[in-house]
């Protein structure tokens, strides 16, 4: 019957998804821009790659704009990735350019699949697999258990590298050095905590602080800004595209070795 077949062909698909996903060149935990554009790019370089964020609705804090106005802006530097990613701009002034925000959404999610990677929605990432001082994996759970408190055990998914875009809480790099004593790339070797807001800093700061923050472990977008200790930036996006792209090339330049 026709109905078995709709429950069938979902739960038998998905099930193969979710094994082919057991063993990843990158995991990606958070859903928002810059891991997005991250996920598109090492996508694109034939890196297997899945994303992970706990919302129905990937794609974090873009979709809203600013106070709901879904339109965001973004700097000329970011322009390129823009065109990657097919996205209508307009100049608006001094280098600053507008985007809708619910296009620029869609886009940055549609290539990024179209482009190979897997988008895991629901799905909270609460600790990381750390195996001879290396984060080696993540482990993930059903969103709904955890918000329950239910005591239900999670699964592991093993990764060469971890992508912490978790945004303003950097939540897995606070696990990795809370959990497991490590120092983290930073000037205090720990999550130092992100500063009221900078535009013009902030949206420097973003980039320079994209990096490898712990072995194993990379850290881009707003989570780069919170353990680095820089200034927020508000519904400029040109930061997060270029982190994304940064994190990208970096985990690629290291695998592709």
């Amino acid at each position: 019957m026709i109905e078995t077949q709709v429950s069938a062909g979902i739960i038998s698909t998905y099930f193969e998804k979710m094994q082919d996903c057991l063993d990843l060149d990158v995991a990606i935990v958070g859903g928002g821009p810059s891991g997005i554009v991250a996920a598109y790019y090492l996508a694109k370089a034939g890196l297997k790659v899945a994303q992970f964020d706990r919302k129905l609705s990937p794609g974090g804090g873009m979709w809203g704009g600013a106070m709901m106005f879904n339109q965001i802006v973004i700097q000329e530097e970011a322009l390129p990735i823009v065109k990657d990613f097919g996205i209508n701009y307009k100049e608006w002034q001094n280098g600053l350019y507008t985007m809708d925000s619910v296009e620029s959404t869609a886009s940055l999610l549609y290539h990024a699949v179209h482009a190979g990677a897997v988008v895991f929605n629901c799905y909270s990432v609460e600790d990381v697999v750390y195996k001879n001082h290396v984060v080696s994996g993540v482990v993930v759970n059903w969103t709904p258990v955890l918000r329950e408190g239910l005591h239900v055990d999670p699964l592991n998914i093993m990764a060469k590298c971890v992508i912490d875009g978790t945004g303003h809480d950097s939540e897995i790099c606070r696990t990795v050095a809370r959990k497991n004593g490590a120092r983290l790339n930073t000037e205090t070797g720990e999550v130092i905590g992100e500063r009221s807001l900078d535009v013009q800093v902030g949206e420097a700061e973003v980039v320079n602080g994209t990096k490898e923050i712990y072995p194993g472990l990379y850290v881009c977008g707003m989570a780069a800004s919170a353990v680095s200790g820089t200034p927020r930036m508000g519904p400029i996006f040109g930061g997060m595209l270029l982190s994304g792209k940064k994190v990208a090339d970096l985990i690629i330049e290291k695998l592709k070795k």
